[in-house]
């Protein structure tokens, strides 16, 4: 007889005597245990390696910020001083020391998502955030319950106003824009040096709205042109008859040029101050990165929810913002909030074709990128001294094809490309049926046939004026709210009675300049970024409640000088607004008197080359060209206080150009 060993098994075994060929037969399954325990051992591994590494990040970004919040206030200076050497005193302080005081009184006019807003009257979901900013601050409300944010962000499709039983309003005083969210500074730095020469809360005025409104129904819901109506004349009668320095940035350029009209229009439309207004209250108004002719990154905004940054995002991680990830589906949920917003449409491109070029030019279409231009402080462009060798398409970039489908498209002349109408598109193979469970997150894309999408890229190319007839297509509900409240094409005759309509005011080639020849109007911005000007698109592919169409982030063009990155064309500007946006109007359109400036204002373009900070220990820059940043440019502000102390633009050595504005604006062919 065989003996059998035996041994005893541990404990952890059940402390039961096994027999060696169990044993055996327990080795011989071990490779069974197979596949679906290994594949959950490794998700499991894979998701504790994922928190941990979260967990590692926020850990080590709360113990920064100890840090931070712990040290001496004067230590970081300290730290730059050592390492940079002594740090300029802030204009404020240097200004004060010629003998600057505070004369004018001040006006800020935020422009689009950088005034703060609150609820103040919500659905169950947003219980506890009564009087909580839900726009502006730490955001926090975001990730705690982003569907109900964007739920309370939106407005109503058809009005343009509150949805039922939701209210959000603009939150008041300095700090609706002071700052964007902690240490995001937007006007607090401009604030702290007119202190400096003794501007105080009852002279500096936020002139706080509610940006995701049309500008005649911020009025029309919150009374805000009538409050800064009144604010206005209280603050000059209350300062011996100084008028008012106003300084909008960004759309606010847009939101007071509406104002300059409603307050001299007769009621009920207009504020019913009268043709003499603007001359009896406003010295001057100093738009800063002002949009005045719109955004190209608007188009990319309203027709695919994405813009340079995004579509970056997109190419990097394609399966995050496309796809259903925690039940939300990113891009679409923007898109369907954007789309309530009827400010962005003050924002789209003006002036059609005359303005932002046709299928084969544009009035841009020679800037080399990369390249850096010198030139005297002086009203016209100087020759560039730098030259470039540049083949003879880099010297004919068709910038006016806002759109195009193919980086081919973009490239070849107009007659070589066959085009179709997607307006003939059959409706048919219609999928709005089958994508019933989007639900909330449905776009007007929606709606639309599979065939018609599939038109609207076989057109190939679209100018801004064909660009707005696509958006009539793809986003009619949209288009029939904006276009009651704005328009965007070239008034023939300002005459005609037509233009006393409010949809007009905010296009400055569509209504006129007050009548006020002593005001100023300054144009500040910054030159020397890349900035967004067209786009290479491409089909998205079909799935369930998608976005039909995406920037093409592989159309690349390598070649020195050349402006095609990740299917963005790009142009100089402020990162956000090109310079022909910011600049043309100064320039030409309201250079001297014309149809647009009868009583002939004077203005002034006052450009800031770009350049970024020296370290990280400076923060955003002092000499920062972009955008938002620009805000704490030293020159800038500058420029401000001596404008608010009592300065001319002559005062100030009039023009500051570094672009080439002049010589863009001579190409456009437009009446003045």
């Amino acid at each position: 007889m065989i003996m059998l060993k035996r041994r005893k098994v541990s404990k952890g075994d059940g402390g039961d005597f096994k027999e060696d060929g169990e044993d055996v037969k327990k080795n011989n399954n071990k490779n069974v245990i197979p596949a679906v325990q290994r594949k959950a051992m490794r998700c499991t591994n894979c998701f504790n390696s994922c928190f941990w590494f979260v967990g590692l990040i926020c850990s080590f970004w709360w113990f920064l910020m100890f840090l931070y919040h712990a040290m001496p206030p004067s230590f970081p200076q300290y730290v730059a001083e050592a390492i940079n050497g002594p740090l300029p005193d802030p204009p404020g302080i240097k200004l004060k020391k010629e003998g600057l005081v505070a004369k004018h009184p001040v006006v800020f006019v935020p422009g689009i998502v950088t005034g703060g807003l609150e609820l103040w009257e919500g659905h169950q979901c947003a219980d506890g955030l009564f009087r909580k900013r839900l726009w502006g601050g730490t955001f926090g409300e975001i990730y705690k319950r982003p569907l109900c944010w964007v739920e309370h962000m939106s407005l109503d499709n058809e009005t343009g106003l509150d949805p039922p039983g939701i209210k959000v309003r603009p939150v008041t005083g300095l700090v609706a824009a002071d700052y964007f969210a902690p240490s995001y500074f937007v006007w607090a730095v401009l604030i702290a040096n007119l202190a400096r020469i003794g501007y105080e809360e009852k002279t500096m005025y936020m002139a706080a709205y509610d940006w995701r409104l049309s500008f005649q129904n911020t009025e029309a819901r919150d009374q805000t042109l009538s409050a800064i109506k009144s604010r206005i004349e209280l603050m000059v009668s209350k300062n011996g008859g100084n008028k008012v320095v106003v300084i909008p940035h960004s759309m606010g350029a847009l939101y007071f040029l509406h104002f300059m009209k409603w307050v001299e229009a007769p009621s009920p439309m207009g504020g019913g101050g009268g043709p003499e207004w603007c001359a009896k209250h406003i010295k001057a108004v100093m738009n800063i990165g002002g949009p005045f002719l719109g955004v190209p990154k608007t188009v990319a905004g309203l027709f695919s929810a994405e813009a340079k940054d995004v579509a970056v995002a997109r190419a990097i991680a394609p399966g995050v913002l496309d796809s259903e990830l925690f039940g939300l589906q990113t891009l679409q949920y923007a898109m369907r909030m954007i789309r309530t917003w009827d400010s962005i449409m003050s924002m789209i491109p003006k002036g059609g074709d005359t303005i932002w070029g046709d299928l084969d030019q544009s009035p841009e279409e020679d800037y080399i990128c990369g390249s850096k231009k010198q030139y005297n402080n002086e009203s016209h462009v100087k020759e560039n001294t730098v030259e470039k060798k540049v083949d003879s398409f880099l010297n004919h970039i068709n910038y006016g094809r806002i759109i195009t489908f193919g980086k081919d498209a973009s490239q070849i002349h107009s007659s070589d490309i066959e085009r179709t109408c997607f307006r003939d598109a059959i409706k048919e193979n219609d999928f709005s049926s089958s994508n019933t469970s989007c639900h909330d997150v449905w776009t007007e894309y929606h709606e639309m046939a599979l065939d018609e999408i599939k038109a609207i890229a076989e057109n190939k190319i679209y100018t801004i004026s064909s660009f707005l007839d696509l958006l009539h297509f793809v986003a009619p509900k949209m288009m029939k709210r904006g276009d009651s409240h704005f328009s965007h094409g070239i008034a023939e005759n300002l005459d005609d009675p037509k233009y006393d309509h409010y949809k007009y005011w905010s296009n400055p080639l569509e209504t006129k300049l007050p009548n006020a020849p002593e005001m100023e109007i300054f144009s500040l911005y910054g030159v020397g970024i890349p900035t967004e000007r067209s786009y290479v698109y491409k089909l998205s592919p079909c799935s369930e409640c998608y976005i039909p169409f995406k920037i093409d982030t592989s159309a690349e063009d390598v070649r020195e000088g050349n402006c095609l990155k990740g299917g963005v064309f790009s142009v100089d500007g402020d990162e956000t607004v090109p310079v022909l946006s910011a600049g043309f109007m100064c320039a030409k359109g309201w250079r001297g008197k014309t149809r647009f400036n009868p009583s002939g204002i004077k203005t002034y373009i006052r450009e800031y080359n770009h350049s970024p900070p020296a370290s990280l220990l400076e923060g955003r820059g002092t000499q920062s060209g972009a955008h938002v940043d620009i805000m704490g440019n030293f020159a800038l502000i500058k420029d401000v206080i001596r404008v608010a102390a009592g300065a001319s633009g002559d005062d100030l050595q009039g023009d500051q150009i570094y672009s080439d504005i002049f010589k863009w604006s001579k190409k456009i062919n437009l009446q003045l």
